[in-house]
């Protein structure tokens, strides 16, 4: 199979940014990465979730009808990331995030005019498909790209700023808006945001990988000191194409795991502004319990990332697991704000785990070549799992008239699934490919 190695020694690209910047690049593109998982928010559960009752109460729907619609949308959206992934690996980031940051934006202004049920119900189609899953897909690709033995804590530094200035300050701006301009001004104005945003930074900072630039990844010189073993120096890594990688139970499993993370806890987001009103709080509590998620997650992807790089990533996911777990039980039995913010922590504990994992865990397991194909399958299932989250929660609760029941049977699916991720191990070949000869 070539390899990465052969990918430096003819390295073609020239850029007088890459050249000119005093240090390492990655660095400047895990800022600009960072940003753009921040500008994925507009399509992201915990923005939608402001929404969900004006949609609710202005389109003359009931809950479970706009969580079926969230939950097709979603899933339809899925298909569309194993053909985006493709892209990305083919056209190489830089282009691929114009095209998606257009879309992403323009979908945006469109839910500004939805009038029914099937026009909601393509509104959700495009902003999942762009915004949680082909711009987070490309943006968190782009770093895999540039680092390799430091992944792991670069990738925590990113998400703790995306944590807190994404799902920590966006439901609460969104609230904002919408007081002041009502909900269908206000999405039009958050895709102007993303396209003011991301539109220039991602077309001047994106870069595909180091080896085009004749750099290797985390910095890494191209020679080494007299004496020293390069082998001791330059990152090695396995090179897996995607079937290959779909041959694997490793592959099945984790993505099994984050897709059930993704899931449940998908479905308590777009239901938090309900479930804060079934426990007598108000919707601005529910908004601002998400700067609690992000607050918790923040130190948690800080330590998460450290131990990534360190420990088995089995360990962390199921952890996320039990975590889930625990939130699901504690939704439906909130009695104050003091335990609504322990419920936040619970949740942002949990979040920041499995997001930590599925960040770092599809390059270390299988390599960058292929990365953008192989995500973009692993980005399906995740995707595909939180459309199914919000569904059986909205039935259940215009069923039953409370979340209790659902939730409580729910909790034991990621308890059960904890353990066979204990059993997990990574894919090995008997020989890993070198970066660079």
């Amino acid at each position: 199979m070539p390899g990465s190695g052969r990918r430096l020694r003819g390295a073609n690209e020239r850029s007088r940014l890459v050249s000119r910047v005093p240090i390492y690049y990655g660095w400047v593109i895990l800022i600009a990465a960072g940003i753009g998982i921040i500008m994925t928010s507009p399509g992201q559960t915990y923005s939608v979730s402001i929404f969900i009752e004006h949609f609710i109460e202005d389109l003359g729907l009931s809950r479970g009808l706009v969580s079926t619609l969230y939950t097709v949308g979603t899933l339809l959206a899925s298909f569309a990331l194993p053909a985006i992934g493709r892209q990305i690996d083919r056209r190489g980031p830089r282009a691929m995030v114009g095209y998606i940051t257009l879309g992403l934006a323009m979908a945006c202004v469109y839910m500004g005019f939805v009038q029914n049920a099937v026009m909601l119900g393509a509104g959700f189609v495009l902003i999942r498909m762009l915004g949680q899953g082909s711009l987070g897909m490309v943006s968190t690709n782009v770093v895999n790209r540039w680092w390799v033995r430091r992944r792991g804590s670069v990738l925590a530094m990113v998400t703790v700023l995306t944590g807190l200035l994404g799902s920590g300050s966006f439901p609460s701006l969104i609230q904002a808006l919408i007081g002041r301009f009502g909900w269908r001004v206000t999405y039009p104005l958050l895709g102007g945001l993303v396209a003011a945003v991301m539109l220039p930074v991602g077309l001047a900072f994106y870069r595909r990988d180091p080896e085009s630039f004749g750099l290797l990844p985390d910095g890494a010189k191209l020679r080494t000191a007299a004496g020293e073993d390069p082998a001791q120096r330059d990152p090695v890594e396995e090179n897996w194409t995607r079937s290959e990688a779909l041959h694997t139970r490793a592959f099945w499993i984790i993505g099994l795991a984050g897709a059930t993370n993704s899931m449940l806890g998908t479905g308590l987001q777009f239901h938090m502004v309900s479930i804060f009103a079934d426990a007598g709080l108000s919707a601005a509590a529910a908004a601002a319990a998400f700067m609690t998620i992000a607050t918790a997650g923040a130190v948690v992807r800080l330590i998460a990332g450290l131990l990534v790089d360190r420990a088995p990533i089995r360990y962390l996911l199921a952890v996320a697991l039990v975590g889930q777990a625990v939130s699901l039980w504690m939704a439906p039995r909130l009695t104050s704000m003091a335990s609504a913010r322990f419920y936040g922590i619970v949740m942002g504990i949990t979040g920041a785990l499995s997001m930590t994992v599925s960040a770092v865990v599809w390059a270390k397991y299988f390599g960058r070549q292929h990365l953008g194909a192989i995500t973009g399958v692993s980005s399906m299932i995740g995707v595909a799992g939180s459309a199914l989250g919000p569904m059986p929660m909205g039935i259940a609760r215009d069923l039953l008239g409370s979340y209790t029941w659902a939730l409580t049977v729910l909790a034991a699916w990621p308890l059960l699934l904890s353990v066979g991720v204990l059993f997990t191990r990574r894919p090995r070949r008997q020989t890993p490919e070198p970066l660079a000869a």
